[in-house]
């Protein structure tokens, strides 16, 4: 990965909305709101407006919004208060803060080099 991937960011603001599958190679914050799979290489940052109907894969995510769909992280998923997830959440370390809702099954990887 170049060090302009590493860096960059994709923001989607508030009252955007996207209907259709996104997927970026580095970080990705979202305000508004998203219909479709959304693929992420880098750290996935929902904020409180943003909304995402649809299955996530991200390496990395902090939600203080909303998902509705399954949600798999490579490294870490927090979920901050007053963020809502509704699915499935797969993950190698998980931070549920208090206040936030999650609605779902959880799977968590073994790292097998502890």
């Amino acid at each position: 990965m170049s060090k302009s991937v590493a860096t960059a960011m994709t923001f989607i603001s508030d009252g955007t909305q996207i209907l259709g599958d996104i997927k970026v190679e580095h970080d990705l914050r979202v305000e508004g709101y998203l219909k479709g799979t959304v693929e992420v290489g880098g750290m996935l940052v929902l904020g409180p407006t943003g909304k995402i109907e649809g299955q996530v894969h991200a390496r990395s995510a902090t939600i203080a919004g909303q998902i509705v769909g399954n949600l798999k992280g490579q490294d870490k998923i927090v979920l901050e208060t007053k963020s809502t997830l509704v699915g499935d959440l797969q993950t190698r370390e998980l931070v549920i803060n208090e206040g936030a809702v999650f609605q779902g099954n959880c799977s968590m990887q073994v790292d097998e080099k502890k």
